[in-house]
């Protein structure tokens, strides 16, 4: 899994902790709700890819892998595409959406800090089964 020209790509379920109980990070690109994510680089293992991807696409750095390195893979998708993700708690709550130099623009037009709830109902069926792995895993009724 460590070839560029593979379908292969690795992110992150980001929770942060709050007084309302847990919160996970939702990237929207158009109309679109996702989770931090992309495709892995030359020599680069999935979970190197999902912290810099984390990096790149929020700002977030202090991602703490409380739960391991466990993670759950997507079924395949958009031509052969899947992801593997980790589970990780930040304690910042500040996401930046900067400019990726490839587009000229940021990659997302909003972020989201939501309950489990609320990002189940607006994700896909295939994150939906990402983010209850992800719930299950922080002891979280999704």
């Amino acid at each position: 899994m460590r070839s560029r020209g593979s379908k292969r790509a690795a992110g992150v379920v980001v929770v942060r902790d709050t007084a309302l109980g847990p919160l996970v990070l939702l990237l929207r690109a158009y109309r679109n709700w996702d989770l931090p994510k992309g495709r892995l680089e030359a020599d680069e293992t999935p979970l190197e890819a999902a912290i810099r991807e984390v990096r790149e696409e929020t700002g977030l750095g202090d991602l703490d892998f409380a739960w391991g390195e466990e993670s759950v893979d997507t079924e395949a998708y958009a031509g052969g595409k899947v992801v593997r993700f980790y589970v990780a708690r930040t304690r910042a709550d500040a996401v930046t959406l900067p400019v990726n130099p490839a587009l000229g623009r940021a990659e997302h037009h909003e972020f989201r800090w939501v309950p489990f709830a609320t990002a189940l109902h607006l994700t896909v069926p295939r994150l939906q089964r990402v983010l209850q792995w992800a719930a299950a895993r922080i002891g979280v009724t999704a």
